[in-house]
Formats: structure tokens, sequence, C-alpha cells
């Protein structure tokens, strides 16, 4: 009865915030209601449409959402939830309730909120121990219908962003059962439950450990190469969250044939720009790793040429973030022990990749409004360009910013 009540109240207060909002009144931050902390300053256009997912867009620098993964998916306030909710709602049911709500008088919606005020204030609210055990429940049980089930598992990812939760979710069980939610029939379920183990072991190797020793990461390196985009862009982020800066888990990453997966990925120009994104990063993080850990043998996936020309052919794209990304890879890559410059040379046309590179970033630099961030992106480029030229036993010149505009020197 608790659960029910809860979410009422959850779909209350979100239908009286988006009433709020496109009847254009907004509820002073020092009303009897402010405790519920209701959306302001958003237009019905915001409220009312679902995300879009990252675009390729030739400007899109800086666009990808999951990197950083990384960003997406957590919340810090009920004022987060509610602006959650509403996004995620069917947004015609939204409008519709929301005009209902709307035909009230202005004292009739204030009473409606108090009501919502004194009921929470009534009720005894659970701890986050408490909640996780009920999502938790609700997966376990298998007559949870399939909205509860993504209901549950939408509820741990707000739930398990926090150390100390994503440390508790183990012990309540919860991480057996999400796991088990990876071979759901729905890949939506599947996906969720990726997102929701990227987000617990993300920066923590405690629940690192425990999501090995109970065998997700090979059910998460199938998922990548899922038909379903969705579901492989949260499975490999999840791969990424679950083996960064853990030596154990990127061993049984090569043993599963990670290093394929990723190399499919980067050759395939087919792929969604996204996974190309997460891909890329996640090669340099791993090569990162290998320059902070020398003493570990080097996986022979570095040296491998069309590996190298996959992770180069990716400057050539027109997505300035994904340039980006591939020149850290090339760089982290060119400062390993066992590179084989001339790999990079004849094999993979690094020197011709990083000169039409120039001269691309050099036409954005006369846009003023993508100047900055062509010009930091430059810099990188000149930095690997620089390491390059160095392993070939060349010397290059490196122009400060004041010599940005001026036509580069080369020796």
């Amino acid at each position: 009865m608790e659960r029910v009540v809860l979410r009422f109240l959850l779909a209350s207060a979100v239908i009286l915030t988006a009433a709020t909002v496109i009847s254009g009144e907004r509820v002073n931050e020092t009303s009897a209601t402010a405790e519920l902390v209701w959306s302001k300053g958003k237009l019905e256009s915001d409220l009312l449409s679902k995300p879009e997912p990252g675009n390729s867009d030739y400007l899109s620098a800086g666009a990808d959402v999951d990197d950083h993964d990384d960003l997406d998916g957590g919340f810090s306030s009920l004022d987060g939830v509610l602006r959650w909710a509403i996004g995620h709602s069917d947004p015609a049911k939204l409008k519709e309730s929301a005009e209902d709500v709307q035909r009230l008088s202005a004292s009739e919606l204030q009473k409606r909120q108090l009501e919502i005020k004194e009921l929470i204030e009534k009720m005894n609210m659970p701890s986050d121990a408490q909640l996780m055990q009920i999502a938790i429940d609700d997966l376990n049980n298998s007559s949870s219908s399939l909205e509860d089930r993504q209901r549950a598992l939408q509820e741990l990812l707000i739930l398990v962003e926090p150390l100390d939760n994503a440390n508790d979710l183990n012990k309540l069980g919860g991480l057996a059962i999400v796991i088990q939610e990876l071979n759901h029939p729905d890949p939506d379920i599947r996906r969720l439950s990726a997102w929701v183990l990227g987000k617990a072991c993300q920066n923590n190797p405690v629940v690192q450990k425990q999501i090995l020793e109970l065998g997700a990461l090979t059910k998460l390196i199938k998922m990548v190469k899922s038909t379903s985009i969705e579901e492989a862009i949260k499975a490999l982020y999840a791969v990424s969250a679950l083996i960064r800066n853990n030596l154990s888990s990127q061993e049984l990453f090569y043993a599963e044939a990670g290093d394929t997966m990723l190399q499919e990925i980067l050759s395939n120009s087919s792929s969604d720009i996204r996974l190309h994104r997460k891909a890329v990063f996640l090669v340099a993080d791993l090569v990162e790793c290998q320059l902070e850990n020398l003493a570990r043998a080097e996986s022979p996936f570095f040296r491998n040429r069309f590996f190298l020309k996959s992770v180069v052919d990716l400057t050539a794209s027109t997505d300035l973030d994904l340039q980006e990304k591939a020149l850290v890879a090339i760089k982290n890559l060119l400062q390993l022990k066992t590179t084989e410059v001339l790999i990079f040379k004849d094999f993979c046309d690094l020197n011709g990749s990083l000169v039409r590179m120039r001269q691309q970033l050099l036409d954005l630099m006369a846009s003023e409004d993508h100047r900055d961030y062509a010009v930091d992106l430059e810099n990188l480029r000149r930095e690997v360009e620089l390491i390059f030229h160095e392993k070939l036993g060349k010397v290059m010149k490196v122009p400060t910013r004041r010599d940005i505009s001026a036509p580069m020197q080369f020796l």
C-alpha cells in the first residue's frame, strides 16, 4: 500500500506541476507548498517533450552524454525527479491530465497542492534502503508487469547514484536480481538494467568487484552487439564503468574478446556515432591505465595495425567531439613502449590525417561561435603531431595561441 501511495503522490505532483507551468502560474518558493519543490522556469514545450537522443551534427562538440555518463540518470533532489518524470511521461496523457487540473480554480489548485503536502507530512517517508528494497522486490516478483519492472529499474537508477546506496545494493540482494534482468526478453528492460549496473559501479571498486564475481561482464559485452542501439549504448557504458581503473576486470575484458568488440565498432562506419564516441573513449582510458602501470605487459591489441587505423580514421569525422576523443586515444597510443610509429606513418597515414584535420579546424576558427573549441582542439592536434614527429626523429615547432592565426612552420 505504501508504495502505491508514494507513486500516486509523485504522479499527482507531476500533473500539478505541469498544469501550473502550462497555465503560466508559478508557485512561490516561500509558499506553503515550497517543500514540494515545484518545477520553475520551464516552457510547456520543454516539459511535455521527451529528450532527444544524441545527434551527430557537425558542430556537436562535447555532446556525448554517455561518456561522462556518466552524467545521465542521476537526481539529487525531488525537483530533479519531477523534471525527469515529466520528461519521460507520455506527452499526450500528461497534457490531458494537466488540462483537467487547469480547469480547477486557483483556490482548488492550491487546495490540491496542500492535500498532497499534508499527506506527505503525515507519512513516515521511507529511507533510501527501503525504497531500494521495494524496487528490488518488484523485480523479484515474477507477476510484476513490464511497466512495474521498468519503473523499479528507473527508481534504482536514481537511488544507486550515492556511493553508500550503491554499496548497499548487493547487501539487499539487488545486484544479482538486476543482473538477472539482463536476460529479460524486453530490450528496454535490458537497457535499464545495464544502465543501473554502470551507474552503481562507476568509480566504485567495491561494486565493480561484486559485479565481476557475479559474472555480468560477459553478458554485457555480448549486449554491446545488440541490434537495439539504445541497449548497445548502455551496455557499452556499463562495460566502461566496470573496467575503468580496474586491472583485474580489464584482464577479463581481454579474455572475453572485449578488444575485438571495440575494433568491430570502430571499424564499422555505419555504427551509431554514440557507440564510436564511447568505444574510442574506452580505448583512450585503457591505454592511459596501461601508461600508469608500466610494469604490466602491454596488450597485443594496442599494436594491431587494423585497430590503429580504425582509430586514426575517426579523425576524419565531421563530429568534433569524436575527433577530440580520437586524438586523445592516438596521443596515448603513441606513448606506449611497444608503439611501432611506422605503422602510424605508412599504414594509418596519421600525418595526412593530421594535416587534413588542421585545415578543417582553421576553417572553423573563422567562425566566432566555434573558434574557442576549434583552438583547443587544434592545440591537442598539434600535441599529437609533435609526439608523432618526435617518434619519427623529426623536430617540429609548436606555435603558441598568439600564433594561432599564422601559418605553421615545419622544420
